[in-house]
């Protein structure tokens, strides 16, 4: 546990895993089908977290690869003018692309399309990790996209074992998203894997239930992580909160209730906010209400990037609301 939290209070995270372009019908409210106008901005898991932890303060950089083309170089552009660093990510030519994400800020009938055809960011080797100099960054962050597909896959367990030998603790977004997996059946495999080789665990029920063989052994699993492996297990509970698992004790916090816009972004938001919370030395506890108010941010506003807290905004937001419901 101390290794842990000493590491995420060098506010300095080296961040695997992909960054995308994003488009949303403008104004709020418009379905796709009905859009005249989109606006842009950069998606992706961590590239959120990235970002989220830049704007909070810290530094993040990124690995991944980008295509060569003009949207691979609108997210290498924006992510450095959020200030991420992205001096190790790759650019490739051929039929490699920058995934593309498409969805509505909407709730009702949300729909989310992504375009991840020949994903570009599953083209990350080990050779790349290992021009990274971890000694640099006091925690490794990754989500579970990055182990759907090789050499990604082979890339993220070489990253797991480089940092770990670096002394750098592992922090983990389960990131479930079946369309990127070959099978339901590998993803919960590899995913269990990665999981027992982490410092930090974050996901939902749904995901802990994916990979434990269904929801009702979920919240078991997270025990059973905390118990075993895990310094910190974090169990969200989407409206009903989350439990967190941290020296022996279990935690329960509740959510900002707000008038959302949309479903997405706010499990980056949360992971970002929390880590920055843990690095500024807010208790866990805390830290887990500042992930919670940062995710109610991101739901309220369009986009996914573009709508993550800086530190102003997060001040104006506890200010303006009541505080968590009950966990």
């Amino acid at each position: 546990m101390t290794d842990l939290i000493d590491g995420i209070r060098k506010n300095r995270f080296a961040v695997f895993g992909r960054v995308g372009m994003d488009f949303f019908p403008d104004p709020p409210g418009t379905k796709t089908r009905d859009g005249q106008l989109f606006a842009s901005g950069i998606g992706g898991s961590s590239a959120n977290i990235a970002v989220g932890l830049t704007k909070l303060g810290g530094h993040a950089a990124l690995i991944t690869s980008v295509s060569n083309d003009a949207v691979g170089e609108f997210c290498v552009k924006n992510l450095n003018e959020y200030g991420v660093d992205t001096q190790y990510m790759k650019t490739l030519g051929g039929e490699f692309r920058t995934s593309l994400a498409v969805y509505e800020s909407v709730l009702e009938g949300h729909q989310t399309v992504i375009y991840r055809n020949g994903a570009v960011d599953f083209q990350v080797t080990p050779e790349d990790v290992d021009q990274v100099d971890l000694s640099n960054y006091g925690a490794f962050i990754t989500a579970g996209t990055v182990f759907a597909a090789e050499p990604s896959r082979s890339a993220a367990f070489h990253a797991f074992e480089t940092a770990r030998a670096k002394g750098l603790p592992v922090i983990f977004d389960i990131d479930y998203r079946p369309y990127s997996w070959p099978s339901a059946e590998v993803a919960a495999d590899v995913l269990s894997r990665a999981g027992a080789l982490s410092d930090m665990i974050v996901g939902n029920d749904e995901e802990f239930g994916f990979m434990a063989g269904g929801i009702e052994k979920g919240l078991d699993m997270a025990r059973e992580l905390a118990a075993s492996t895990a310094s910190i297990v974090v169990y969200k509970m989407g409206p009903e909160g989350a439990i967190t698992f941290a020296n022996g004790e279990e935690i329960r916090t509740g959510i900002y209730r707000v008038d959302a816009l949309k479903p997405t972004g706010a499990g980056d938001s949360f992971m970002a906010g929390m880590l920055s919370g843990i690095a500024d030395g807010l208790s866990v506890k805390d830290a887990v209400l500042r992930g919670s108010a940062c995710a109610a941010i991101v739901v309220g506003r369009p986009g996914c990037a573009p709508a993550l807290p800086y530190p102003d905004d997060l001040a104006q937001f506890l200010n303006a609301h009541p505080g968590p419901s009950e966990g």
